[in-house]
């Protein structure tokens, strides 16, 4: 049975969610899960405090509910599954090595930072930086797949490093700025200089972007093997994006302002 943690009302200040991932809660029982403190802004809360409790086991969380002050939702989680009825706030999902993720609603910025492993899908839109560093850290995203079934602002996979990221909807400006390696696809389009200061990686955007920089080379148009096989990959997370590989692409080379080892995809638009 789930362990169910339902929100009594939204929180006048923000709560950190970090210590509620499976790995924390098992063998823990109900009076000492509700004793366990959520680090606030500034007035000391528990789990008792915000939330109903109905015990289940830990390795399935379901958080009912839900709304946009609750932050780091499944942050370090190492397996199992969290269910989000409701929206996230910040860093949902940061620093996660495996298990699965899943928001009915929408999430703040920082989903996936620093990500290593494990699924995560959102089903209503993401903010900025997904996938992305926090300040001073060198990579963000470093494995695993993350789907948005709505659209994500500006700077999703930021600094990427490896795992695949899949956006059904439209991304911001600077989409797969500063990318180490990894794939970032995104079924509509982007906005501008999608790829900016990328080094190595790979871009797809199913309807181009609004300015792309002049640092890419186009390539030409082309029907590759290696999208075929992208495509059987990505299929059981997203049918549509799937479909959107099987076609006829045209390549830009970058970013050449850098090492310009990436590579960027567009639909077909000549």
């Amino acid at each position: 049975m789930t362990l169910v943690l339902t929100l009594r009302a939204r929180p006048e200040q923000r709560l950190d969610l970090s210590p509620l991932v499976p790995h924390l809660l098992a063998g823990q029982n109900a009076r000492a899960i509700e004793k366990l403190e959520l680090q606030t802004t500034k007035v000391r809360m528990t789990v008792g405090d915000a939330f109903r409790l109905r015990m289940g086991d830990a390795d399935r969380i379901r958080i009912e509910a839900s709304c946009d002050r609750l932050d780091q939702i499944g942050a370090g989680m190492s397996g199992g599954v969290i269910d989000v009825a409701g929206d996230a706030g910040i860093q949902a999902g940061r620093l996660m090595s495996g298990g699965r993720l899943t928001i009915d609603g929408s999430v703040g910025p920082w989903a996936a930072s620093g990500m290593k492993g494990g699924e995560i899908e959102i089903r209503g839109s993401a903010g900025d930086r997904l996938g992305g560093p926090l300040a001073g850290e060198v990579a963000g995203m470093r494995g695993g797949i993350v789907v948005v079934r709505g659209n994500a602002g500006a700077r999703a996979g930021d600094k990427m490093r490896r795992g695949t990221i899949l956006i059904e909807g439209h991304a911001g400006d600077h989409a797969g700025s500063r990318m180490i390696a990894g794939t970032l696809i995104v079924r509509r389009g982007a906005g501008a200089l999608p790829g900016y200061l990328m080094k190595r990686g790979t871009i797809v955007l199913g309807e181009g972007a609004s300015a792309l920089s002049p640092t890419f080379l186009d390539c030409g148009t082309h029907r590759l093997l290696a999208m075929r096989l992208m495509a059987a990959f990505i299929k059981p997370y997203s049918a549509r994006m799937a479909v959107l590989l099987g076609g006829v692409m045209r390549r830009y080379a970058g970013d050449m302002a850098v090492l310009g080892k990436g590579e960027l995809f567009t639909g077909n638009q000549s």
